[in-house]
């Protein structure tokens, strides 16, 4: 099993190869680069390879490698997140290059 704790195995989730998201159905980082400011957890859950309920607990626990905005009873991803999330370097966790 994988040794990071739940949200940290959530941000380390292998954005980088692209083969590997267009095969799992998951967006591409140019994909989500398109998306508008904020997108709804299903969706942004997905461009993380994770569930939706996995995401919102989550973001529940405050734990959740992405901010999120409420609206109501509504809550959304900062787009920008996800590409920061999406854009790191694994082995680093620093941007990658």
């Amino acid at each position: 099993m994988n040794d990071l704790p739940h949200s940290e195995a959530l941000a380390v989730a292998d954005p980088h190869s692209e083969a590997l998201a267009v095969a799992e159905g998951r967006p591409t980082l140019a994909d989500v680069q398109a998306w508008p400011a904020t997108v709804r957890v299903p969706q942004a859950a997905l461009a993380l390879g994770c569930s939706r309920s996995e995401l919102y607990e989550e973001i529940k626990l405050g734990t959740a490698p992405v901010r999120t905005l409420e609206f109501g009873r509504r809550r959304v991803v900062i787009t920008a997140d996800l590409i920061r999330v999406l854009s790191a370097d694994p082995a680093e966790g620093q941007p990658a290059a």
